[in-house]
């Protein structure tokens, strides 16, 4: 049985909730967001695009099936912190693995349950994302407070080069095609579903131009991945190397990778209110919706596209926010949302960038 801790969860305008403590026993800050997924709490934390988030779980029982490590979407936690309504203390053995709680002293993140998800949720989605702690101490709370409404935006700090590798490397698939990859934040199930269509070559977020092109590469991919994509440590790396790229290949950006390519060609992103974080965000693209699996924070502002080369292509039928773009002429297109190991949406657009890559190499 494990010993219950107490806790709170402090919000910027003056919220504190107290509940016990399921995971490292350290204080943490960053932006409180929610995810309405049902499952993948595993695949959640470990997503990049998570990085600087106290992650909380609309889904009220997390940790029943445990943590497995190959359902892991990169090798660490990215999440600061994790709230959740009820955490099962006694988790399936069904998948192997070892419990959420373990997982989380493992990589040093602070948990906190017995919160009132639903009535966060609501506070979230009319006032917007807070700043927020997960923290120990309750004598020292007030002063927690007073740091939260002067401390920065954690979209303001280089997430990015948190999550991206640090190193070049290549995966071989026998493939006729090979794809570049730049890494804002590449989850596990991207690179798979990369790779199991092309040659890889995975690139830091920063890669000069030159490499990439020297690289040998046929087409490219701009990933997912945390924080601001306006952000001067975006503008002055891989916005630049997304324009200077424009004309020698095709090129694909997928959630925050498409933020990229609509930036590097004179467009504008805005911040959502509470964004979308989920597997259940409804697009129309063409006459179809699909059903896909989105993890941002920032979104392309629709006004701003009409005066580029670019054209939306998708829409968000909740909010009718930008989901997908293209280039008028360019092989060249972005998305909102992120392929997932549980559904084919969002896979196909990879076979469509596949032909783009086939069609500008004959």
């Amino acid at each position: 049985m494990i010993a219950m801790v107490s806790n709170f969860l402090v919000l910027e305008d003056g919220t504190v909730l107290k509940g016990e403590s399921f995971g490292y026993e350290g204080d943490s800050y960053g932006e409180v967001v929610f995810t309405t997924d049902m499952n993948g709490y595993q695949e959640a934390l470990t997503d990049p695009s998570n990085c600087g988030h106290l992650l909380v779980f609309t889904y009220p029982l997390v940790g029943n099936y445990g943590v497995n490590e190959r359902f892991n979407q990169s090798d660490n936690v990215h999440a600061r912190g994790v709230i959740v309504k009820e955490y099962c203390k006694n988790p399936s053995v069904s998948y192997g693995g070892i419990p959420l709680s373990q997982f989380l002293i493992d990589h040093k993140v602070p948990a906190i349950s017995g919160i009132d998800t639903r009535e966060l949720v609501v506070k979230i989605r009319n006032n917007g994302t807070l700043k927020g702690a997960i923290v120990f101490s309750e004598h020292e709370i007030d002063d927690i407070i007073v740091k939260l409404g002067t401390m920065a935006d954690v979209n303001d700090e280089n997430l990015v080069s948190k999550v991206s590798t640090k190193e070049i490397y290549e995966i071989d698939s026998g493939k006729d095609v090979t794809i570049g990859i730049i890494d804002c934040g590449v989850t596990q199930t991207l690179l798979n579903d990369v790779k199991v269509r092309a040659n890889v070559v995975v690139f830091p977020y920063d890669t000069s131009v030159t490499t990439i092109i020297h690289a040998g590469i046929d087409g490219v991919v701009v990933t997912n991945g945390p924080g601001n994509p306006a952000s001067p440590s975006m503008t002055n790396t891989v916005v630049k190397t997304v324009k200077k790229l424009a004309s020698k290949m095709p090129i694909l950006g997928i959630s925050f990778g498409g933020q990229i390519i609509a930036i590097a060609f004179g467009a504008t992103t805005r911040k959502l209110k509470f964004g979308h974080r989920g597997s259940n965000q409804p697009i129309r693209f063409g006459k179809r919706i699909y059903i896909t699996s989105q993890n941002h924070g920032y979104t392309i502002d629709k006004s701003s596209i009409e005066s580029t080369e670019l054209e939306v292509s998708e829409v968000n039928i909740n909010d009718g926010s930008v989901e997908g773009i293209r280039h008028r002429l360019l092989p060249i297109f972005g998305t909102e949302y992120i392929t997932d190991e549980f559904s084919s949406d969002g896979k196909y657009l990879l076979d469509i960038f596949i032909e783009k890559i086939r069609s500008a190499m004959q």
